[in-house]
């Protein structure tokens, strides 16, 4: 009796249902379907973004839910100028502020640039620091461009093995924490300045304090730190409309401009999008659309540095990649700190994408990866 009812509710079938039936029950060819993407996963992503929405939402949970990436705190994506995917990890928002890391220099390259704007600095001039200039120092050859660009030639090992002995270690917590733009000042000249790149926290932290030498000259710790926080805040912070930027300061006044910049991944990204837009913000040029285009283009010395911005060029001499190993293209530029703090800016996609979190070794190539394929997503203009 039960055969027969089986046989007559298999003959009640379409041909087509049926024979998907038989097919389910011998096997499926191909790769499974892709499991149900949670309802919460897919409302990071606005309806339209620009590219398939399901398929742009699962990249952005994979940031999230895969373990080989670490923990990611925040992604933002901006296309032509809007916001098309904010997610947060459990215990962080939108309005919680993050530190940029080395971010941090990208910021102090910009407030660099608006020194110079304003023609109180000048790019291939000594940088006002007395020491420097004495008769026989050789590091009075110096200039401003060398400081930015990370060429200077003073002796530093940033990220060195044993750890305590890394000169931003060094800077930030041994003997050079107390004032810290003194410590990195005194340093030798390791090569001729102009000669050769090497990547130097300790660089961003003499631009931010050659900063503060102007803005409060011989002014009291309290007073340096007071000019230039009223500096960051009326040059960059009210015209970018981005109020939670903020930075840290040694015990001298200084702004730790390498590495202790803060603010919320909105804010990260409308500063990633200002220099998408060559230093237009909210319709104000903040600063020169040149000055924009010198921090973004190579140095004599580095194909893959500017001038405070890291840019997605391989180095085959240095034995160092792009950041997408040739997946994207090359002028792909970015503000990049430690344990993978990104914010990518793509101008010919019209795209800028924040990622802030806590990923190492091979976590952060799993992330870079994962980025990779969000701008493989966009099309180019």
């Amino acid at each position: 009796m039960r055969s027969t009812s089986l046989l007559s509710r298999a003959r009640s079938l379409t041909p087509s249902l049926l024979a998907a039936l038989l097919l389910a029950s011998c096997g499926q060819d191909g790769p499974p379907p892709l499991p149900p993407l949670p309802q919460a996963a897919l409302e990071a992503v606005v309806p339209e973004p620009g590219v398939p929405r399901e398929q742009l939402a699962r990249t952005v949970d994979s940031l999230f839910t895969d373990e080989a990436m670490g923990e990611t705190r925040a992604l933002l994506i901006y296309h032509d100028g809007a916001l098309v995917a904010e997610r947060y990890g459990e215990g962080y928002d939108a309005r919680m502020p993050l530190i940029g890391w080395s971010m941090s220099k990208t910021v102090t390259g910009v407030l660099t640039g608006i020194m110079v704007a304003d023609g109180r600095l000048a790019l291939d001039d000594p940088p006002p620091i007395a020491q420097w200039q004495r008769s026989g120092d050789p590091r009075g050859g110096i200039t401003l461009r060398h400081l930015l660009q990370m060429r200077s030639g003073l002796d530093h090992c940033e990220n060195c093995d044993p750890i305590y002995e890394a000169s931003e270690v060094r800077m930030l917590l041994l003997e050079g924490r107390g004032d810290m733009a003194r410590w990195a000042k005194a340093q030798p000249l390791a090569q001729p300045a102009g000669t050769d790149f090497t990547y130097s926290s300790s660089t961003s932290v003499i631009l931010a304090d050659i900063i503060t030498d102007l803005l409060a000259p011989g002014g009291s710790p309290l007073e340096r730190q007071a000019a230039m926080a009223e500096f960051i805040d009326t040059r960059l912070a009210v015209p970018l409309d981005v109020p939670s930027l903020q930075g840290e300061y040694d015990a001298s006044g200084t702004l730790v401009g390498g590495s202790f910049m803060f603010a919320t991944a909105r804010d990260w990204g409308k500063f990633g999008e200002f220099m998408r837009n060559r230093g237009v913000a909210n319709g104000v040029q903040v600063v020169p659309k040149g000055w924009i285009d010198f921090m973004v283009k190579p140095s004599p010395v580095s194909p893959d540095y500017g001038a405070q911005v890291w840019l997605n060029r391989n180095v085959e001499a240095e034995d160092r990649d792009g950041f997408f190993e040739g997946r994207v293209s090359e002028d792909i530029y970015g503000l990049r700190g430690h344990l993978g703090q990104f914010v990518h800016v793509s101008p010919q996609q019209r795209l800028t994408i924040v990622r802030l979190g806590k990923s190492q070794g091979d976590e952060g190539s799993a992330v870079e990866e994962r980025i990779a394929d969000i701008f493989a997503l966009y099309p180019f203009r």
